[in-house]
């Protein structure tokens, strides 16, 4: 009676109805938004940010209809065949079968995920310490894969193995020492040797400070606001002027402090170039919101807060020209984007990197404009110098 009520019920026709009316004009209306925007410019083009999530919570509130209908329809078969002193339905065969059936899609599904999403993984890395994060990478999710496989197997085989039989009792066991000493201390030593390795490979990583013998890093100075990346390069004396957030400008756009010798030679840039196998050193800047610096190809990403100055140390190891050669791409740029939502425009943090040679990169060096314009020079009222003019003076003799 229950499920004739259902289905005889006018409410729940009339909003099956609208449902199947709703799904049919968002169907129609992607058909017409794609053939729009195969016609029509990009600019022009405007589809509706909402039809594809309305077009799947459609087909969800629909399959969930059909699951409930689908359950009625066994309930009254059950019910019938109790009525006339048949065997109903064994319920607890049927969530057995589920459970592996569950477990077959859903290995599948794990499969499926590596395959497709697992080919778009990023290439080798192009920095000397992404190699051994892409070694933890690798070891971790080996560790995870192998325990998720068999833990998922455990658990649905013995829901399927062990179901409710009338033949077969429980047995209680209320606790067992070598159980629980084997979840824990297994467990326990596979993470503090992931955690230890971790740990010494960070600190590696972490390492800024330039080994004795070896030559200084290049300091780059990367500045985040809303919505760009401002890039700044050290002069000839190859040190980096003091900067203020007091001094930040219309034309002093990071705040360079002037009154220090150090930035009279500073150079700025739109296109961050790095030399191949020399050890750069990324000071990070934020002047209004937390941004991010991604580099995703070199495996360097850290946060970019404001007041507070951080730092990334890393090698390039491959050059723009090989990583094309390497991907097949010769239009292949190395990227750096921010990774925090920082605002409405945040798509337009990006700037490209290019890793060149090194008489490549001293050459693109000796072309790039100082950092003191002749704006900078006039709001900051800095005294034009005049030649003074030479006085000749004649020798009389009196």
């Amino acid at each position: 009676m229950g499920f004739k009520s259902l289905i005889s019920s006018k409410k729940m026709l009339s909003v099956l109805a609208a449902f199947l009316l709703l799904g049919t004009n968002m169907l129609m209306a992607q058909d017409a938004t794609k053939d729009t925007a195969a016609t029509a410019s990009s600019g022009d083009a405007t589809p509706s940010v909402w039809l594809a999530p309305g077009y799947y919570i459609l087909l969800f509130v629909i399959v969930c209809f059909v699951v409930g209908i689908v359950g009625k329809i066994l309930r009254v078969y059950d019910l019938t065949q109790q009525i006339q002193n048949k065997k109903p339905i064994n319920w607890h065969n049927v969530m057995g079968i589920c459970c592996i059936i569950f477990l077959i899609v859903g290995m599948y599904g794990a499969y499926w995920s590596f395959a497709v999403q697992g080919a778009m993984i990023l290439p080798e890395s192009a920095s000397a310490h992404g190699v051994k994060i892409d070694e933890m990478f690798w070891t971790t999710t080996v560790l995870t894969v192998i325990v998720f496989v068999i833990t998922q197997i455990l658990l649905f085989g013995f829901l399927f193995r062990y179901r409710y039989s009338e033949k077969r009792r429980g047995h209680f066991l209320p606790h067992n020492n070598t159980i629980e000493k084997v979840w824990t201390i297994a467990p326990a030593i596979v993470l503090t040797i992931l955690v230890i390795f971790g740990f010494f490979t960070w600190q590696q990583i972490t390492n800024t400070i330039d080994a004795k013998g070896e030559q200084a890093s290049i300091n780059v100075d990367i500045t985040g606001h809303q919505f760009a990346w401002e890039l700044r390069y050290p002069g000839t004396d190859g040190r980096l002027g003091e900067t203020n957030y007091k001094l930040v400008s219309g034309s002093n756009k990071v705040g360079v402090d002037f009154k220090d010798k150090f930035s009279y030679d500073d150079l700025q840039a739109d296109t961050m170039y790095l030399p191949v196998h020399k050890s750069i050193k990324l000071n990070i800047h934020a002047q209004d919101v937390i941004h991010s610096v991604y580099m995703p190809h070199f495996r360097v990403q850290l946060n970019a807060v404001p007041g507070l100055p951080t730092y990334f140390k890393f090698t390039p190891t491959i050059t723009t020209a090989e990583m094309r050669r390497k991907v097949g791409d010769p239009k292949f740029e190395y990227i750096v984007y921010c990774n925090k939502i920082c605002g409405a425009a945040h798509y337009n943090m990006q700037r490209v990197v290019r890793v060149v040679e090194e008489s490549e990169y001293q050459a693109w060096l000796a072309q790039q404009k100082p950092y003191l314009t002749d704006q900078i020079k006039k709001d900051l009222k800095f005294a034009e110098v005049k030649p003074v003019a030479k006085q000749n003076r004649l020798a009389l003799n009196n």
